[in-house]
């Protein structure tokens, strides 16, 4: 597998819905790269912005919503030629008849809502397939039951045939990967893909998702609240909190070396079957309003190890090693150094050194 090569990169990427209560911040600066045939998970709490982030990228933002600033750069191959693109400066045309389905695709995570109700299984995955290479409906057809196949779907032939709702949750979201795959894209987007299925479904429809990426040598952009799920298809992780990424690096990186104290929370909150306990740890507080402004680091009022500087700066990217960064003020060399801890609830007090006494 070719990993080389970088398909995506976004770059200080900041989008804003106009309600009636004012402007909401939903995504904050963030910078993401994914390369060629890796699997880049996006994790946070619901409102942090992550279906946000990655339905820009496929140029779905709400007619409320705009990009503020930032770039999303896109890199395919047309006819042996490699070609990078802004995707934030294509008009919606452009995103449908060239990037859409064709180069990048997108999993939903409930089936039912991805699916029309009134198309059988068949004509919905030929339906892009015929757009976007104009071929017969013979050749269609076959390349449709070829898909069905692929997703573990048994009996192509008569699922061809059948509605939306004659199928169960775990056949309908094998159909919505197969008419993903349909065109071949460059880039899967998965955004929660198994939140309304049960967990023996989850699991079948995970490895799918991996054996497919290997045997197609596809990027994917995983979206989820699941570090179980991360833990296992991950190669890399971004972690979002109200609208930036505030930890990034290899699934090593954040399973065993995790900086953040929000990913600490996070970590914690996970079950886990070597450490019974009774009450699993929850991360106090809630949230920021996104529209709302405020001072400093936005988890600081949910963050134990909150610092005097918390309050009145926001921290930048810290890097930790070439692969691994984390905003937070604790990786500064005068930060109070602290051991990775939910059990003590103490807050620590910044050391009033060097230059940032003067901040």
């Amino acid at each position: 597998m070719n990993r080389n090569n970088t398909i995506l990169t976004v770059r200080n990427l900041s989008i804003a819905f106009q309600t009636n209560s004012g402007e909401l911040n939903a995504v904050r600066g963030v910078n993401l790269q994914l390369m060629k045939g890796e699997t880049l998970a996006i994790v946070g709490e619901s409102g942090s912005g992550k279906s946000v982030t990655v339905k820009s990228i496929m140029g779905m933002v709400t007619s409320n919503g705009r990009i503020k600033e930032g770039s999303i750069e896109f890199t395919y191959t047309d006819n042996g030629k490699s070609i990078t693109e802004d995707l934030t400066k294509l008009s919606n045309k452009e995103m449908q008849k060239r990037i859409k389905g064709k180069r990048i695709a997108m999993v939903f995570q409930d089936p039912m809502t991805s699916l029309d109700p009134t198309m059988s299984i068949g004509n919905q995955i030929m339906e892009g397939i015929r757009y976007h290479f104009k071929i017969s409906k013979k050749n269609a057809e076959k390349k449709a039951m070829d898909l069905l196949e692929l997703v573990g779907i048994k009996n192509p032939t008569s699922i061809m045939r059948n509605y939306p709702h004659q199928l169960s949750g775990g056949m309908r979201q094998r159909v919505v990967i197969a008419i993903a795959l349909s065109c071949d894209p460059d880039l899967l987007i998965c955004d929660e893909p198994t939140t309304a299925l049960d967990v023996t479904m989850q699991a079948k429809i995970i490895q799918l998702i991996m054996d497919i990426q290997k045997e197609k040598e596809i990027s994917v952009l995983f979206i989820t609240h699941d570090l179980g799920v991360v833990a296992k298809i991950a190669d890399k992780v971004s972690i979002m909190y109200a609208g930036k990424i505030v930890e990034s690096g290899t699934v090593e990186d954040i399973f065993y070396d995790a900086r953040h104290p929000y990913t600490w929370g996070l970590l914690a909150s996970t079950p886990d079957i070597n450490n019974i306990q009774e009450r699993l740890y929850t991360i106090p507080g809630s949230p920021p309003n996104l529209l709302n402004t405020w001072e400093g680091d936005a988890f600081a009022e949910r963050n134990q190890y909150a610092m005097n500087i918390d309050f009145r700066l926001e921290p930048p990217m810290f890097k930790i090693n070439d692969h691994h960064y984390a905003a937070t003020w604790l990786l500064h060399e005068n930060a109070v150094k602290v051991e990775r801890s939910h059990q003590n609830n103490q807050t620590l007090t910044w050391e009033e050194e060097g230059n940032l006494a003067n901040k």
